[in-house]
């Protein structure tokens, strides 16, 4: 195993223990309420959703977990990203903690059987979304920055041919439907900021690859929408 081997496993297994395990149950952890189905079917979508995405995605793209894991350490990453990345955990780990809270304390009255069936078939969706963009994309860098050292290249194909960034527009599905499905209107709360960050992080970076990625302009005319179609 090589020294970049040897730097870039722990980090694989910290991610996953991390997001792919903690994360999904936070919830429960927080509200201690184990006998709770939609936060289990959630942990259940989450966890399915990181692991086969992933390991698609390294059957596929080796070099892209690399890519992935290496984090905010490049002299090409934007110093505006270092500061949106954390606020996009800060959000989501925000989110999920709220809905813990609001579980223990009963702040929010449930919501119907029909809106967690349609907000569980939006969060399907998002994850769907996501996932395919990063199978697609094989330059879907934690970090907005031009790859040019793994030969970076505009990406049209899969689900680039409807929006620009596909990831964004899947997770923002999934935040906006996780209130509904664990019962917390106050959740709405980190939503309504994650969706500012993320337009903010969609803007600057459609701008640095329209400037910095060759091609990216072309295609940008012909795909007008960043997020939703019809809309922006």
């Amino acid at each position: 195993m090589n020294n970049q081997h040897k730097i870039i496993f722990p980090r694989i297994v910290v991610q996953i223990l991390f997001f792919g395990v903690l994360m999904p149950f936070l919830p429960m952890l927080i509200s201690w309420h184990w006998f709770w189905w939609e936060a289990w079917v959630y942990a259940i979508i989450y966890i399915l959703s990181f692991a086969i995405s992933r390991m698609l995605a390294a059957r596929r793209h080796p070099d892209l977990i690399a890519e992935r894991v290496r984090g905010v350490r490049h002299e090409s990453d934007k110093p505006w990203d270092r500061l949106l990345v954390p606020l996009v955990g800060l959000g989501f780990g925000s989110l999920l903690l709220v809905t813990g809270l609001d579980a223990l304390f009963g702040w929010s009255p449930p919501f119907n059987l029909p809106m967690k069936i349609l907000s569980l078939v939006i969060i399907l969706a998002g994850n769907v979304f996501g996932s395919y963009a990063l199978l697609e994309n094989r330059f879907f860098s934690l970090i907005v920055r031009i790859q040019t050292e793994r030969g970076h290249q505009v990406i049209s194909s899969g689900p680039y041919r409807w929006v620009r960034h596909p990831g964004y527009a899947g997770a923002l599905l999934v935040y906006l439907a996780t209130p509904v499905l664990l019962d917390s209107r106050l959740a709405f709360i980190p939503v309504v900021f994650l969706f500012v960050v993320f337009v903010i992080r969609t803007a600057l970076e459609d701008r640095v690859l329209q400037d910095e990625l060759a091609g990216y302009g072309e295609y940008a005319r012909r795909v007008r929408y960043r997020l939703l179609p019809g809309v922006w």
